[in-house]
């Protein structure tokens, strides 16, 4: 046998031992029993499915999952027992953990009363489509609140101005969330309802019922506090409004005594009289 076919002969063998011995290794691994890594859970409530505000949680509602005890979920909940005719203050999603900070306290009740923060109050306003934006004020988007007082009479002039500002929308009509189907659609309504503080509320009423009030909407990353000095007739085409009347200063303090008259004596009557003497000319005053 030549040289060439001795190398043709080692080169095969090799390769049919080199496919044998891979062929078994393969075999032994893949009859190797498999060894999964133990990972520590923990029970924990979830959402069934999504959940709007004002919910009460029933068993329906929520589920129980494993989550990995390394990564706990702060404030959360194992037993679907404790969550059990809770009011939902904040929308969940499917599978998103029930936490103290969603859930209303116990008792509370459900709808819209608990999602009210402390220290805050719900006022309802009356609008129309032109005061509600043509609709696209819902749930959830910022305004202010505008007031237009009419003037009293024909010199006193008519007057709009920002009365509160960046205030919160929780409802649209009795809609607390928008419909996820119709995300960013308008929502007719005739009443909002705006989250406002007392002082706050004390203002949207008070504009509710003096004047006509008008709601601006706002873009939700703008929360800065709208500051105007408020528009009048006069100044709505350039002109300047007209400058008050300052009333006389009033001088305080104890009265002065008028001063004394002085009577005057009369003037003298004075005549010039012209008078002859022989050839001689003369003038004489007579008084």
């Amino acid at each position: 046998m030549d040289r060439n076919k001795r190398t043709a002969v080692v080169v095969g063998v090799a390769v049919i031992l080199a496919a044998v011995a891979s062929l078994g290794m393969y075999r032994i691994v893949s009859r190797m029993p498999a060894k999964t890594a133990e990972v520590k859970t923990v029970g924990v409530v979830v959402a069934a499915h999504p959940l709007t505000l004002g919910t009460r949680i029933t068993a329906d509602h929520v589920k129980v999952v494993q989550w990995p005890a390394d990564a706990p979920v702060a404030n959360s909940y194992s037993k679907v027992d404790d969550v059990l005719n809770r009011g939902l203050i904040s929308a969940v999603e499917e599978n998103e953990p029930l936490t103290a900070a969603k859930l209303a306290a116990l008792e509370a009740g459900a709808g819209l009363p608990p999602s009210i923060p402390p220290g805050m109050r719900a006022v309802s306003v009356k609008v129309n489509e032109v005061v509600g934006v043509a609709g696209f004020v819902v749930p959830g988007t910022r305004v202010d609140v505008m007031v237009t007082l009419a003037g009293k009479n024909r010199d006193e002039d008519s007057t709009t101005r920002v009365v509160v500002s960046n205030v919160q929308v929780l409802t649209a009509g009795t809609r607390y969330d928008q419909e996820k189907a119709k995300d960013g659609a308008p929502i007719p309504s005739t009443v909002v309802t705006l989250l406002v503080t007392p002082e706050d509320g004390e203002r949207v009423a008070l504009a509710s019922s003096a004047g006509q009030i008008m709601l601006t909407l706002r873009n939700p990353l703008d929360q800065d506090q709208t500051s105007t000095a408020g528009v009048r007739t006069t100044g709505l085409f350039g002109q300047s409004a007209p400058a008050p009347v300052k009333a006389p200063a009033v001088r305080r303090g104890p009265a002065k005594p008028p001063a004394p008259v002085v009577a005057t004596a009369p003037t003298p009557v004075v005549y010039t009289v012209e008078a002859f003497r022989g050839a001689k000319r003369s003038q004489e005053i007579v008084r």
